[in-house]
């Protein structure tokens, strides 16, 4: 149970830095940041109807260059390994 409160410690520490629009860096994963979401036209898809998107802001993700290189199509090989930082 110790595994499991200090996982769940650190996800609402990342939730509460998220919603205060801080931007979170985990070396050799990642980057979280908040950005802004425009405003935009949606469609209801039962009946088709115009619907108006309020603008907002949404969480991206951009992975890291280790992260990156092992979703490439080319894995790491003893030439091209991954690169410890």
């Amino acid at each position: 149970m110790k595994a499991e409160a200090a996982v769940d410690t650190v996800f609402e520490s990342l939730k509460k830095a998220l919603a205060n629009g801080d931007r979170i860096e985990l070396r050799g994963f990642g980057v979280f940041n908040v950005r802004p979401r425009k405003t935009g036209i949606g469609r209801n898809p039962r009946t088709g109807a115009e619907v108006n998107i309020a603008p907002g802001k949404a969480v991206r993700f951009k992975p890291g260059k280790e992260l990156h290189i092992l979703d490439s199509d080319k894995p790491a090989t003893p030439e091209r390994p991954v690169e410890q930082t």
